[in-house]
Formats: structure tokens, sequence, C-alpha cells
């Protein structure tokens, strides 16, 4: 007959299960409602209750023996100000698992253990179908307006550049002018020129007949 063999070793060393538990635990009091498997969230329940039931206490031993438990001091906190003053009037059974499924890789049954007035204390962040339909028409005629604003951001520096272009292309053009009135002058200048050398043998012709 095998004795001493109460409890869930979940495959670990006893340092490695204590801090499992404990970090399912914080997780709990943190979150308020958190799903884990249905042996994890049976093991965690009587602890979570006992550290509850220490924060109803709210005396400086009860401090200390949570904190042995959970060294957060911000979970603690919250432990004694928000979660314990809850159920003040009530005497134990302060969680409730709920069964929801199988995991997938491993067809482990899943549960969500959380405090039994969860659903008194969530964030309603819910919305109606009405308002979610505004709020994605809402959206969309932002991500119109923005589409809009960004085609003409992209049209004004296009249009900047092709005036600047101009004042360029014409600064081209300018020199070529200047240099096509040379070229047409430079014809003129050597007509001159032969003239200038007919000229002189004529007048040297001339210079001979009158001596």
């Amino acid at each position: 007959m095998r004795h001493k063999v109460a409890g869930r070793l979940f495959g670990r060393t006893a340092n490695q299960r204590k801090a499992l538990l404990r970090g399912l635990v914080v997780s709990l009091f943190e979150y308020q409602r958190i799903e884990t498997t249905v042996a994890k969230a049976k093991a965690i329940k009587a602890m979570a209750e006992k550290l509850v039931t220490f924060g109803k206490r709210g005396d400086l031993h009860a401090k200390r023996m949570v904190m042995s438990y959970i060294p957060n001091r911000a979970v603690v906190a919250k432990l004694f100000a928000e979660i314990a003053p809850r159920f003040a009037d009530r005497n134990g059974g302060y969680l409730r698992i709920v069964h929801t499924r199988q995991r997938v890789n491993d067809r482990a049954p899943m549960a969500i253990i959380e405090f039994i007035d969860y659903e008194s204390i969530r964030p309603k962040t819910a919305k109606k179908d009405g308002e979610k339909e505004a709020d994605v028409k809402a959206d969309k005629k932002a991500a119109e307006k923005k589409t809009v604003e960004k085609k003409a951001a992209e049209k004004k520096p296009a249009e900047k550049k092709t005036a600047e272009k101009k004042p360029a292309a014409e600064k081209k053009a300018a020199p070529k002018a200047s240099e096509d009135k040379p070229k047409k002058a430079a014809p003129k200048a050597k007509k001159e020129g032969a003239e200038k050398t007919a000229a002189k043998p004529a007048a040297k012709k001339n210079a001979k007949k009158a001596e």
C-alpha cells in the first residue's frame, strides 16, 4: 500500500512544482481569470482561497504569510486592497472552475478558473453591433482621407520639379542662340577678307602704271 502520495506532482521536482503553482496563483490574482489544465486549476484553487482568507484578515501576520508565498508586492497589495474586501461577507468558495475544451497538441482537458464575481468586475469593452459598424465605417473614411492627402502631397513635389526644369531648359537654350550668331557672322568676315586681298593687287598694278 502506497502512503504519502497525495497531491499532483506534474512531473516536476519540488522546487519546479512550487514555482509553477506560485506563477499560476500570481497570474490569477493579477488577471482575475486564467485558463489552464484541469489538474493545475484544481491544485491552485485551495491555495488561492487560503491566501484570500489571509487577505480578509488584513493584519501584519497575514501579510507576512502571503508575502512568504507570493514575493510580489504589487500583487499582494492588490489582494489586500481590491480582491479580499469583495468577499468580506463570504466564508470560502471564492473561485470556480469551468471546463472549456481539450488542448490541440496533447488533448489535455482545459478549464477556466476565475473569481465568482468576475462577470460583475470584468472590463466592459464589448460594443453593440451598430457601434462596431459605425466604427468600421469611420475607420474606412479616415483611411480614404489619408490616401487622398498622400496623393495630393505627392503631386505638389512633382509640379515643383517641372517648374524648376523649365527655367533650366530656357537657360540652356539661350547659350545656343548666342553661339549661332557668331557662326552666321563668320562667312561675312571671310568675304570681307577676300575683298581686301583682291583690292591689294589692284592697287599695286595701278601704282606701277603711274610710274
